[in-house]
């Protein structure tokens, strides 16, 4: 239930789960600070709904005094003129108070709305600051819903918790006033019973709540049942292994349940507004006793006009108290609902600019890694003492097995994460020491999955370059094997991709991707298995584009393809987090090592199905063509 929310309409009574009680916030005044400085910029505004709340209720009242005039000076007194008149006066002010809370519905929907833009921009901005272990580490829809449903909670706390506390206040202070403006005694009397009013209502209402939970439960159980065995793989899997009546024994019962606390949660509304009747019919009995008493033995000056206001106003009460008897429960929802923003805001940014961050004019692509380790969390070492040098136009091959911190080292070069220990550097100054854009405007990454975005070739191409000409789009799909495509489809570059770009075949995507990276331009190239998961036609044309750049720049390729790992000029072998082997295919192979352990598990048979490796490649690479290659090899 959202913050604010109310449960079961006129049964009152809002009652905390057992997970909320557990999860309680502390509330300080630290916390109580933060949650008003977002309504401090709009101070004005909320000064204004104060004042329509403040007027709104008075006017809301006054119908019920000014029904004890039409009783005293137009009815009892047969002056229809005095009758007209204050039936035409209550109806104004009820308008007025109507149109009065329009506008404050309005200021407040207002303010609620613009809390929640600057808190879901500050929100946004704060998520983009996070390192790439912050989105691997931390489930995505826990993202998300902090960034929807939780701060949508938000305007809720802003439009029904604060108001509600704000507008039954008001209301209860001005009919008190009222009440005891008009005669003390029967104000007192009348009052005295709403106390003992709320106690069916709270123990009703906590029945129910203690039935919906329970009816949710099952409800839960009866969905959960019919979205296994209803399914088409579920309803295969009870055909096979014959257990239709088991299956329906176990939803008939589970449906009896529901129906039964369907049967008891209805009625126990039932008899609370048996109960509900009774006590609201209480207090205004009592007022007209005692007010007839006053009357009738004491001679008092009481008209029936002041006994009925006084009946109608304490009418007016019931639903206040109720509901800031409750209030405490919202109170709790809210400072919940906004420590679950904080908690996030306050997850410190691992990777930031450093306050001398340079930016060099000139750049060559010399990347240095020094001594490097990194781990993901400290129980394990993913990579431990990396070193290699990549010279600028060179390129580097790093093979080895899944899991043994390939795509680790590459992600510490634009900062997706940053070592535990030793250095990156890029031209001879360590990446810390960079400005962050500039350092990622310097590299190219093409992964193995894959990112469109749900849009048009040409958005997807102009997110590299926002001012790019169509001319230098189409040179990049040209180069990235992929303009052929192109220029065959109805809309050209205005062509939808579709949502990752679906609409797309795989090769196809990663064709683009490339095509990107090249519109990008940037001084490292990083082939991530760009060319795995694909057939040997789209990973002819990909090898096919990959190959220019990687004789013309200086790049890195995260391969298990031979022809890819064949382009370049030193190979790095890694293994366990640590660099195995490095040198030529022809140093590698003539080890006894990981990597010739990997070529005669993986890379010779993966070899002779590729239809992208020439006769003289297989030659190089120590295979005859139609010969299965041999242990000693």
């Amino acid at each position: 239930m959202p913050p604010g929310g109310r449960m079961g309409g006129p049964m009152g009574g809002q009652y905390l789960t057992e997970e909320e009680k557990k999860n309680q916030p502390k509330v300080t005044p630290e916390l109580l600070k933060r949650v008003f400085s977002y309504l401090k910029p709009y101070t004005k505004q909320l000064i204004l709904v104060l004042i329509c709340i403040i007027v709104s209720s008075f006017f809301s009242l006054l119908p019920s005094i000014l029904t004890g005039k039409i009783l005293d000076e137009g009815l009892l007194k047969k002056d229809f003129k005095a009758l007209v008149f204050y039936i035409a006066l209550s109806l104004a002010v009820t308008l007025i108070a109507s149109l009065i809370g329009v506008a404050e519905t309005y200021i407040n929907t207002w303010i609620a709305q613009h809390i929640t833009f600057d808190m879901r921009n500050q929100m946004y901005s704060h998520l983009q600051m996070m390192s790439q272990k912050f989105f691997t580490s931390n489930n995505q829809g826990d993202i998300i819903t902090r960034m929807t449903s939780d701060i949508d909670g938000v305007k809720a706390v802003v439009t029904n918790t604060f108001s509600s506390i704000l507008s039954n206040s008001i209301t209860l202070i001005i009919a008190m006033i009222a009440m005891f403006q008009k005669n003390w005694i029967l104000a007192l009397v009348g009052i005295v019973i709403v106390p003992i009013f709320t106690v069916p209502t709270r123990k009703a209402g906590k029945q129910r709540w203690k039935l919906t939970n329970e009816s949710q439960q099952v409800n839960d159980e009866v969905n959960g049942i019919l979205n296994e065995t209803l399914s088409v793989s579920g309803q295969l899997l009870v055909k096979l292994f014959g257990k239709e009546k088991y299956e329906y024994d176990r939803y008939e019962k589970a449906n009896r349940k529901m129906i039964g606390l369907n049967i008891k949660e209805s009625m126990a509304g039932r008899w609370f507004r048996v109960v509900l009747t009774t006590f609201t019919s209480v207090g205004p009995m009592l007022i007209y006793l005692a007010g007839g008493i006053l009357m009738m033995k004491y001679d008092s000056d009481l008209t029936i006009g002041d006994i009925t206001v006084l009946v109608s106003l304490l009418g007016r009460m019931y639903m206040p108290v109720n509901s800031l008897l409750n209030i405490q429960v919202e109170w709790i929802r809210s400072m919940a609902l906004f420590k679950r923003i904080f908690d996030y805001f306050d997850i410190p940014v691992d990777i930031k600019n450093a306050d001398d961050a340079v930016k060099p004019e000139t750049v060559t692509g010399d990347v240095v890694f020094e001594h490097v380790e990194f781990s993901y969390d400290e129980s394990k070492k993913i990579l431990k003492d990396i070193n290699f040098t990549l010279k600028a136009g060179s390129s580097i091959a790093i093979v080895g097995p899944s899991g043994s911190g390939k795509s680790t080292i590459v992600n510490l070069i634009p900062r997706l994460y940053d070592v535990d220990a030793g250095s990156v550097t890029f031209d001879g100054i360590d990446v810390r020491k960079l400005d962050l854009t500039f350092l990622r405007n310097q590299v190219g990454v093409v992964s193995q999955e894959t990112y469109l975005f749900n849009g048009t070739i040409r958005e997807n191409l102009l997110y590299a370059k926002p001012d790019a000409t169509e001319d230098e789009m189409v040179d990049a799909l040209k180069k990235a094997n992929i303009w052929d495509f192109v220029e065959k489809q109805e809309k050209g570059l205005d062509t939808e991709v579709g949502n990752r770009g679906l609409k797309l075949s795989g090769g196809e995507k990663q064709r683009i991707s490339i095509a990107r990276i090249i519109l990008k331009d940037p001084t490292i190239f990083i082939f991530d298995e760009a060319t795995s998961a694909l057939d040997s036609i789209s990973e002819k044309k990909i090898q096919d584009a990959i190959d220019p750049i990687i004789k013309s720049k200086t790049s890195i390729l995260i391969a298990h393809r031979l022809s890819t790992i064949l382009a370049a000029d030193e190979i790095l072998v890694v293994k366990d987090g640590t660099i195995a082997e490095r040198g030529t295919h022809k140093e590698l192979l003539g080890r006894e090592g990981v990597y010739r352990e990997l070529y005669e598990t993986q890379f010779s048979k993966a070899l002779m199905e590729e239809d992208t490796v020439s006769e003289l490649e297989k030659y190089i690479w120590g295979v005859q063509p139609g010969d299965e290659p041999h242990e000693d090899e």
